[in-house]
């Protein structure tokens, strides 16, 4: 009964169009952000953060940039693996050359490079969409492994072809290297990714986010009404490709602290972070969140159910993980195209309307 509309008047513009319009969810929004910075960074320890939360918050904000390009914008892509290599080879770079620089200030220098390769990559999407489109981002996919891999000016002519994360500090305590502790780079990606999901919402709830759609729905359409389909395709490039490099650079900073690029940033990880839009919902904010918890999760679960509860092997439980992954897939996209998104949607509407059937 406390879940509703009832009692609650708006009296401006800007109430009524506020992101979460009844008291409830701003409450339960508020107590989240609360207990993420407040209480959890006090009992974290080394496995949550490793295991679960890190990957979560990284995989969310890739999560996001992909959503923007795919789910509101409407252009498929396959090189979001690519992207995120940008982004963690970027990083290197500018920690290695400006090592007075705060990491803070090289992952966001990252992600607006990553934006500028996104746009170069995103041209062909002026001329080619759908099917042409995914096999374009793919081969973008390919050549950024692939030049990362032969120009070894980009891992600083290191003999293994890997690049390590130096050690930084930030405030007093080690957020990169071996000496890190879990609390403080949890709190330094978890500011990251409530940032990065502020300004998606925002973006995509005004005006760039309604050409976006528009764009989505029916490009000639939108070009007719005013939308200038370069601009919009454009932008949508970069913004997506900002947040993928800042994941990118995090998963490789804070987050492995050591990394080759064929073996993290390969095809495997484009199919990853499209199977979590595709799972939590595309066109969904909170959807990038719940495909990201649901395949980080997922396989923590399985692992300890397979392997430290029934005592399996380990490489059947992965093999097993693999084919539950592809069949949830099936099922959501069969029973539910828009994924998690649209259960907890209804689900709300459900809480609103109760105990009343209609």
């Amino acid at each position: 009964m406390f879940y509703r509309e009832a009692g609650e008047f708006k009296t401006s513009y800007v109430d009524d169009n506020q992101t979460f319009p009844i008291r409830f969810d701003r409450w339960r929004y508020y107590a989240v952000l609360a207990v993420a910075f407040g209480v959890v960074p006090f009992f974290i320890n080394d496995y949550w953060a490793n295991a679960v939360l890190l990957p979560f918050l990284i995989y969310s904000i890739a999560a996001i940039g992909l959503n923007i390009l795919v789910g509101y914008c409407g252009q498929v892509s396959l090189g979001t693996g690519g992207f995120m290599a940008v982004g963690a080879y970027a990083t290197y770079k500018l920690m290695t050359a400006f090592p007075e620089v705060n990491l803070f200030f090289h992952v966001l220098l990252a992600g607006g490079i990553t934006a500028i390769v996104g746009v170069l990559f995103g041209l062909p999407s002026l001329r080619i969409k759908g099917f042409y489109l995914a096999v374009a981002t793919l081969a973008a996919q390919f050549f950024l492994v692939w030049l990362f891999n032969r120009v070894p000016w980009f891992y600083n002519y290191s003999a293994s072809g890997q690049i390590n994360a130096p050690e930084r500090t930030l405030f007093g305590h080690a957020i990169s290297g071996p000496a890190s502790e879990p609390w403080a780079v949890y709190l330094f990606c978890l500011i990251f990714t409530v940032g990065s999901a502020i300004i998606a919402r925002n973006l995509t709830r005004g005006t760039q986010g309604r050409k976006w759609m528009a764009i989505r729905d029916m490009d000639i359409a939108a070009e007719i009404i005013g939308v200038n389909p370069l601009t919009s395709k454009l932008t949508a490039f970069a913004v997506s490709s900002f947040f993928v490099g800042i994941a990118g650079a995090l998963f490789f900073a804070v987050y492995l602290g050591a990394v080759e690029v064929g073996e993290v940033y390969g095809i495997n990880k484009s199919f990853l972070v499209l199977f979590m839009i595709i799972i939590g919902g595309l066109g969904s904010i909170f959807g990038s969140f719940a495909g990201a918890a649901f395949l980080v999760l997922l396989p923590v679960f399985l692992k300890n159910l397979l392997v430290g509860t029934l005592g399996w092997p380990t490489d059947l439980a992965a093999h097993l993980e693999l084919m539950i992954v592809g069949l949830l897939i099936i099922v959501f996209l069969i029973a539910e195209p828009h994924g998690i998104a649209q259960l907890w949607r209804v689900t709300k509407e459900k809480l609103r309307l109760w105990p009343f059937p209609h």
